[in-house]
């Protein structure tokens, strides 16, 4: 662990593998939920042939509470990691759910930072909630102790605290895996930083909608989403594969939100297969 300054926030970040190599920069999901470990658990092992870079976003995990909280400033960040531990050179940017929305964000704005773009279980847009409501509703006997009102907080602006949040969290894990151990989720709700103030007011801002922006994007994507993701279904996913000029789409069977994680084997024999194929020619 590691702590850089940055845009007036005090980020903290896992790296790992040689700086010779190119920079994947993993962007964790969550908003005010999420923290680096999971997205450095699961792409350091490309480390043998990738430099990879995963931190706490600002408001999250154990990254200084600075705002302002926006879709704009956290791609702003992206940015300045880029040119601050990466000397300027172009990355592989990789988001997962809320991070791949900020990776969207950064590959619209910053399009000459990019190499690559590698997006899991995310959406172009705020209109996976209308989706994930109906997928609630099917699936609601996987986790009884969540309800509708509890979602509405979740994709809203009015969680009451900490604690309302991370009992709302756990409630909901067994939707997010195909294979559930509540054990585990008892003692990963439990260990995890929640910050609230950073959760409702990302959740505020309603304007995030790249649907239209998607065709700008000319670098190779790769977009993979779990066939079973519920929170942000694979229909997003496959229109962010039809619209982004260059990209391919992975839709793994009996797969969750957390694909990287339930199908960790074929996630990164496919992305290694892609950033092989992808690779910039050198001189």
């Amino acid at each position: 662990m590691a702590t850089i300054d940055l845009n007036c926030a005090t980020f903290v970040y896992d790296e790992a593998g040689t700086e010779h190599n190119e920079t994947i920069i993993a962007l964790h999901g969550g908003r005010g939920i999420g923290d680096r470990k999971g997205e450095f658990g699961a792409w350091s092992a490309l480390t043998d042939n990738y430099r990879v870079i995963a931190y706490d976003q600002r408001g999250c995990g154990e990254t200084s509470l600075t705002p302002p909280y926006t879709f704009e400033q956290f791609a702003d960040d992206v940015e300045a990691f880029r040119l601050e531990k990466c000397g300027g050179r172009k990355i592989i940017l990789q988001g997962g759910s809320f991070g791949g929305m900020i990776a969207l964000t950064y590959a619209v704005k910053y399009p000459e930072g990019l190499s690559r773009l590698i997006l899991r279980g995310t959406a172009p847009s705020h209109h996976n909630e209308e989706d994930a409501f109906d997928n609630f509703r099917a699936r609601l006997h996987k986790a009884p102790s969540a309800s509708e009102a509890m979602l509405r907080k979740i994709f809203s602006d009015t969680v009451i605290d900490d604690t309302e949040l991370r009992l709302i969290w756990l409630a909901f894990q067994p939707l997010y895996y195909e294979k559930f151990d509540p054990d585990a989720a008892l003692e990963r709700v439990r260990t995890m930083h929640l910050h609230t103030e950073t959760h409702n007011a990302l959740f505020k801002e309603r304007s995030y909608d790249l649907r239209d922006r998607l065709p700008e994007i000319k670098v190779p994507t790769l977009v993979i989403v779990g066939a079973q993701d519920w929170i942000c279904p694979p229909n997003h996913s496959r229109l962010i594969a039809e619209r982004v000029p260059n990209a391919e789409l992975l839709e793994v069977p009996n797969a969750n939100h957390a694909v990287h994680v339930e199908a960790k084997a074929t996630v990164m024999a496919a992305v290694r297969d892609f950033l092989a194929r992808t690779a910039p020619q050198r001189d």
